[in-house]
């Protein structure tokens, strides 16, 4: 399972995000999007989790949590033709 991971502080990094959620089991891959132009965090990312019930516990606990004083926002990714087209 792909999950969104937004409102995530800057200085966050995908091997962060990668021991967060290990806690909550076997994480295939982290990645924290960097904007290309300026080579910073836009400050979100995605997670993948092989195991769906390892995966929705961690949506379950992490969702509305502090991390670094920010309130994270954790849900399943939305595939990218569900998403709303600016």
């Amino acid at each position: 399972m792909r999950i969104y991971i937004g409102n995530m502080p800057y200085g966050i990094t995908s091997e962060d995000l990668s021991e967060l959620f290990g806690e909550y089991g076997h994480v295939q891959d982290a990645t924290v999007i960097m904007d290309r132009e300026t080579g910073r965090s836009k400050g979100f990312g995605f997670v993948e989790m092989p195991n769906n019930g390892e995966a929705d516990r961690a949506i379950k606990e992490l969702n509305s949590t502090q991390l670094q004083g920010r309130m994270i926002t954790v849900n399943q990714a939305r595939p990218r033709g569900d998403r709303m087209r600016r």
